[in-house]
């Protein structure tokens, strides 16, 4: 597939979420969060839901979170974070009691009635390694129970795609952030994915 039709392809799947009231999260969001990036990526991070700046701009990882994603992308990888991939498990901003205050996870039905939407991007993009980001991506990507700390830095596999679970940003963040011992086994798991890639470390 070229990377021409890839982008329709994808773009076609955007359509389709955009409208999407197949779970309760279509009751309170601003308005879907689909994805961005390169088509042909050969890396792609997955998360579990957007947050409030990503509700608001209709763009993954943008807040807090998603400047450190940002970060690990552009200076731990070396690439440009055009040069990925990157989405979520839901495509609509997952709140306590539905709020719309506190973001938490998604829940399990929720998840079954958005995933359809992500496993199609990922048919789609093909990508070389998926890097799943917390517990709810990496429970839904690898099909298991286990806890992130457990999976984390321990190569998985998805229908043949190499499979490299890390923590969430957020829990990064929320646990010390720029200081945190949790930054250094995130650097540690990607250094695993630039030498699976046979990328060169930058600096």
């Amino acid at each position: 597939m070229s990377e021409t039709s890839k982008e329709q392809e994808l773009e076609i799947i955007a359509r389709e979420v955009a409208p999407c009231v197949r779970c309760k999260l279509s009751t309170t969001r601003t308005q879907t969060v689909f994805g961005e990036g390169n088509p042909n990526a050969e890396v792609m991070f997955i998360g579990e839901g957007p947050g409030k700046q990503e509700d608001l701009t209709g763009r993954p990882f943008v807040g807090k979170a998603g400047e450190l994603l940002t970060r690990i992308i552009e200076r731990g990888m070396g690439v440009p974070r055009d040069s990925v991939y990157i989405a979520n498990v839901t495509k609509c901003r997952p709140t306590v009691d539905l709020k719309f205050e506190k973001d938490r996870p998604p829940e399990d039905d929720e998840v079954i009635a958005c995933s359809p939407f992500l496993l199609r991007q990922i048919s789609i993009i093909q990508p070389k390694v998926i890097i799943t980001l917390g517990n709810p991506s990496t429970r839904f990507i690898l099909r298991t129970k286990e806890g992130i700390t457990k999976l984390r830095g321990h190569w998985g596999d998805f229908h043949g795609i190499p499979v490299m679970p890390t923590y969430h940003p957020s829990y990064v963040i929320r646990n010390g952030g720029e200081n945190s011992p949790l930054k250094r086994d995130v650097w540690e798991d990607i250094k695993k994915v630039l030498d699976r890639l046979d990328w060169k470390r930058p600096g």
